[in-house]
């Protein structure tokens, strides 16, 4: 990863979106989709620094699939690719 998030920022690659609803009907290219909330980690910093100089510990790991705010990230796009980098109070959840 050429990308070292600061603080306790993550960094996400968006999941692919399904193509098909849950009620079997399958979506065309030109159908407006929303911005997926879903998405592995692909890198995280070191954690918030704490009033005392020390660093809160990160819950979330690289290779963790999460679901994350709707409108928190910011998106970039490196070598082509796009990333998702968000706070770590704006991650949800993690998905098993």
């Amino acid at each position: 990863m050429k990308i070292q998030p600061l603080g306790n920022r993550v960094v996400l690659k968006a999941l692919p979106e399904e193509e098909v609803t849950k009620g079997g009907i399958i979506l065309p290219e030109t159908a407006e989709k929303e911005k997926p909330e879903q998405a592995e980690v692909v890198a995280v910093g070191p954690g918030k620094l704490l009033e005392d100089g020390k660093r809160s510990e990160m819950e979330i790991e690289v290779g963790n699939k999460v679901l994350f705010s709707k409108y928190s990230p910011t998106e970039i796009k490196l070598d082509e690719e796009e990333y998702l980098i968000v706070g770590e109070e704006d991650i949800l959840g993690i998905i098993e």
